[in-house]
């Protein structure tokens, strides 16, 4: 997997992508190289700004500041609309953290009037900024992979449970169509599962995954705190013994065994 991205089509002609940081120049090459429709490609990247506002009441606090309609709009969809006071900024129901709310994207030159329009349209609700570290253990509670953590280029959508995103049809001829066929048709060693600590320990990025005799049997991808359920949460590639919800596993941590339980995500349901 390249990327895990969204696509928002404006129209039948005109698309935008919106790729994870760390990966633009990565994406930019790809889609470049594979242009065989003569597309015209803009890397805006530089230009633009996001502000991603989640939670549940969310909407309802964006609301204030467009006269469009947007608390009622389903989930992973966009508007382009006038809010707080500048024209054509996109709106999307979308944000990686399972509660709810949007993200909204601007050129680089409204994003300080906008963020400061934001916050003061919240302020009743109690609105506060946050950094990525609270939308790492939102999103991990949630179950969401992470890019560059649960899934990379090396990791396949099969593995990782996402076999969803890459549809079979016939005329859906994606790149590696035949290795996912082949994974399909006879499996794969190991898949990403989630997992709760019934000991007490914090599993990370990189610590092993082991049988009661120790022996590794996968590894941690994400790993943390869980501060909804005061308990360490986390996800792994384990091998097939493993993979039925339930079953035990042991985390290594400083060298000590810490049991865990094969849970399947979210870990934590509003």
């Amino acid at each position: 997997m390249l990327d895990d991205l969204l696509v928002y089509r404006f129209s039948d002609t005109k698309y935008l992508l919106v790729v994870n940081a760390s990966n633009i120049d990565k994406d930019w090459k790809h889609v470049n190289e594979h242009n065989d429709v003569g597309a015209k490609l803009t890397n805006a990247s530089d230009d633009l700004s996001q502000l991603a506002v989640q939670g549940p009441l969310a909407l309802k606090a964006m609301q204030k500041l467009t006269n469009e309609p947007i608390e009622d709009m389903e989930y992973y969809t966009f508007k382009v609309i006038n809010f707080a006071g500048f024209k054509n900024i996109i709106l999307s129901t979308t944000g990686y953290t399972g509660s709810g709310g949007c993200e909204i994207y601007m050129p680089n030159e409204y994003a300080e009037a906008i963020y400061k329009a934001i916050l003061k349209a919240g302020e009743e609700f109690g609105i506060k900024p946050i950094g990525l570290g609270a939308r790492d253990t939102l999103r991990l509670e949630s179950g969401f992979c992470l890019y560059g953590n649960d899934i990379d280029d090396s990791t396949s959508a099969i593995a990782a449970g996402l076999g969803w995103i890459t549809k079979m049809n016939a005329w859906n001829l994606f790149l590696d169509r035949d290795l996912y066929l082949n994974q399909l048709e006879f499996g794969v060693h190991e898949r990403l599962k989630g997992f709760v600590m019934e000991d007490r320990a914090v599993p990370r990025h990189g610590y092993e995954v082991c049988d009661a005799e120790g022996n590794k049997v996968g590894e941690v991808t994400s790993g943390t705190m869980s501060p909804m359920l005061k308990k360490g949460i986390g996800m792994a590639y384990v091998e097939k013994p493993y993979w039925k919800e339930g079953s035990v596993i042991y985390i290594k941590v400083r060298d000590k065994l810490a049991k865990a339980i094969i849970t399947k995500p979210p870990f934590y349901k509003q």
